[in-house]
């Protein structure tokens, strides 16, 4: 289990206490599990909602033949933040909602999209902050750029020349 995982697990529970807490003692016991619960059923809402919506982007993608890559993505953020709103807490809840809303899930989506590539350059050896991966093309060098406008070119291209002031080529 990567290290983020494991520390998440014992800290966000203890934020989400926390954070908890304060909010009873700012506006009472009874209305923070109000809110709580509140909070659960418009996450349970939205969820099925965008969920609904995530799934018919999802096939009609697939029934085109379209790469489906943004309805994935998208597929992704709803789990990801159903998960989150069904955690009870509010912190959870927030990041939930950044993950579920559908004008807040396009940042979402390029957030993700920047770590997974990243991520991914990185496992296969390239540089993630560049990009680049081994034996992928790079730009020349002005030494080969030089280099290769120097060499004359052996191409010939067979074709016929025709001047508009010419009347035979009219």
């Amino acid at each position: 289990m990567p290290w983020f995982i494991a520390v998440a697990l014992l800290v966000v529970p203890i934020i989400e206490i926390y954070v908890i807490i304060q909010v009873g003692q700012v506006i009472g016991g009874w209305p923070t599990v109000g809110l709580l619960l509140v909070e659960s059923a418009l996450g349970a809402w939205l969820i099925k909602r965008e969920g609904k919506r995530a799934w018919n982007a999802l096939r009609t993608a697939l029934q085109t033949g379209r790469m489906p890559g943004r309805e994935l993505a998208d597929a992704a953020l709803v789990l990801i933040g159903g998960t989150l709103l069904l955690t009870p807490g509010f912190v959870t809840d927030i990041f939930g909602f950044f993950f579920v809303l559908p004008f807040t899930r396009p940042l979402a989506r390029k957030v993700l999209s920047g770590f997974l590539g990243r991520r991914i350059v990185a496992q296969l050896g390239g540089n993630p902050i560049t990009g680049f991966m081994p034996g992928t093309y790079r730009p020349p060098t002005a030494e080969q750029y030089e280099q290769a406008r120097r060499q004359p070119s052996d191409d010939v291209i067979q074709g016929e020349v025709i001047d508009p002031d010419r009347p035979q080529d009219k």
